[in-house]
């Protein structure tokens, strides 16, 4: 009984950990680097690693340039939160951080720039609505498991903890009434054995 009591607080506690994170951040990178490695920290935890990968393209046919881009979105908690986005390239690490609030099945856009050597950040407004996180998101690749699975473990919580109450009140009194029976019997075998 106490093991599915644990097992319906893990998948609580599960819940709460993983799919507490219903907002969302949305990384537009627009960078000038051939290679390099871009790191975004929520709240000092790592939420994102990825690589930066730049096309050489010649401007009017003639200048030489590096262009490259990244999109992704990244859940995160309702809140107020600080982004730290470094950027690691042949030619050094750059980081710089920005705050933003999040609001409850909201979106942000945080534009980032990327080159040798400086990184800007700044909010952008999004031309629509805020979307549901999870809609259309293809950072984590959950997708409809992410928009489902939630509910689901709640489901199952909740039923593992109406399955033990109901055992609970159930076998209880039988408990009782066996413990009471238990002591008077155990007194009178001692009486007689004297």
């Amino acid at each position: 009984m106490l093991g599915l009591f644990l097992l319906a607080a893990l998948l609580m506690a599960m819940h709460t950990a993983y799919w507490g994170k219903d907002a969302g951040l949305r990384l537009k990178v627009q960078h000038s680097l051939r290679s390099g490695q871009i790191s975004v920290w929520v709240d000092g935890e790592l939420a994102y690693s990825g690589n930066l990968v730049g096309n050489s393209k010649k401007r009017f046919g003639v200048i030489p340039v590096v262009q490259g881009s990244l999109s992704e979105t990244l859940p995160v908690a309702t809140g107020t939160h600080q982004i730290k986005v470094q950027v690691v390239s042949d030619s050094g690490a750059r980081e710089s951080t920005i705050n933003g609030d999040f609001a409850h099945n909201g979106l942000r856009a945080l534009s980032v720039i990327a080159s040798r050597d400086d990184l800007s950040l700044n909010w952008q407004a999004l031309n629509s609505q805020p979307q549901p996180v999870g809609a259309g998101s293809s950072a984590t690749g959950q997708g409809w498991f992410s928009r489902y699975a939630g509910t689901l473990m709640m489901t199952v919580a909740g039923s593992i903890i109406s399955a033990l109450a109901g055992f609970a009140l159930r076998e209880l009194p039988k408990h009782l009434v066996s413990r009471q029976g238990a002591a008077p019997e155990s007194l009178d075998n001692q009486a007689s054995q004297s």
